[in-house]
């Protein structure tokens, strides 16, 4: 599998397909393996890209995932590769990757969807609702399996650490974006389902404060 070097770390990815460079960023305790069954509706259209922000044994010494965290990743992918702008797809933690990523190199960035994106800041009572969620998900035979399946077999390890880390930003209420979401300058599309449970409750109303303050910001919800 192909890498990069980032902090002196070998950060790999994937890139298959022709077209517009598109980059998949993935969400917490996930990996890129949660697009492999997408690739194939959008490598006839695309150049995808699928950036690994940890897995078991290709991302050392980068296993914990603060929602900023990924943006400079991102970018570094991109120098990589020497692409142009890219779309950026970013669904859960990988939405704040790829948003900060816009903010801090808009150079680079093309147009971003934000999918499962829980907003501009981690709603009250998230750290509660996470550490409840994870527990619950830690005794499910298909999280477990899942988990796996991203992490390989210290998984636990994965997911342990990133909800330290995310409990950690909810409760000192650390800052989610490097720079004001105003300065953001590509066009945005924020994504979800209504009756998503990982999801704020309130995630139609978060996504309309967002289309307020970004005029080429869009909103596709789906029941």
């Amino acid at each position: 599998m192909p890498y990069f070097f980032y902090q002196g770390k070998r950060c790999f990815y994937t890139c298959s397909g022709v077209g517009p460079p598109l980059l998949f960023l993935h969400g917490n305790t996930a990996s890129s393996q949660m697009f492999q069954f997408l690739l194939p509706f959008y490598t006839p259209a695309f150049a995808v890209s699928c950036l690994i922000f940890w897995a078991a044994g290709a991302l050392s010494g980068c296993r914990s995932f603060h929602p900023s965290s990924g943006s400079t990743r991102a970018a570094t992918l991109i120098r990589h590769l020497g692409l142009g702008p890219v779309f950026l797809v970013g669904t859960s933690g990988g939405a704040w990757a790829a948003l900060n990523a816009g903010l801090e190199h808009p150079d680079l960035v093309r147009g971003i969807v934000a999918d499962s994106f829980d907003g501009r800041t981690l709603h009250r009572g998230f750290d509660r609702e996470l550490l409840e969620e994870r527990a619950a998900a830690k005794a499910s035979h298909q999280a477990r399996q899942f988990y796996q399946w991203c992490q390989g077999a210290d998984w636990e390890e994965v997911v342990d650490r990133d909800t330290r880390s995310l409990v950690r930003c909810a409760r000192e209420g650390l800052p989610l974006f490097s720079r004001p979401l105003e300065e953001l300058q590509a066009p945005l599309l924020l994504m979800g389902s209504r009756e998503d449970v990982m999801c704020r409750k309130d995630l139609e109303a978060e996504y309309q404060h967002i289309l307020e303050i970004l005029p080429q910001a869009r909103m596709c919800l789906f029941d």
